[in-house]
């Protein structure tokens, strides 16, 4: 399967979501809403996810199982030192 292209605009939006989270937990005060950066990261991961299966589904190559097993394969071994 062929990769997306990287996106420095999505990964500048994830970075923004993930610091209005980190800077509400530290300093509540300063910035109230932060939470909403877990829904912005939320919204991003299912872009990025929804453009892997629709780009599988066009090339007739999209499998469930190869699609879980890249996800368990990619997530795991952080998982399981954590």
């Amino acid at each position: 399967m062929e990769h997306l292209r990287y996106r420095p605009d999505i990964d500048g939006l994830r970075a923004i979501a993930v610091l209005s989270v980190v800077i509400f937990h530290y300093f509540p005060s300063l910035l109230p809403g932060g939470f909403v950066g877990v829904d912005i990261f939320f919204v991003i991961s299912g872009y990025l996810i929804t453009s892997i299966i629709l780009k599988s589904a066009s090339n007739k190559s999209f499998s469930y199982l190869d699609f879980y097993k890249r996800r368990v394969l990619r997530i795991f071994p952080a998982l399981s030192i954590v």
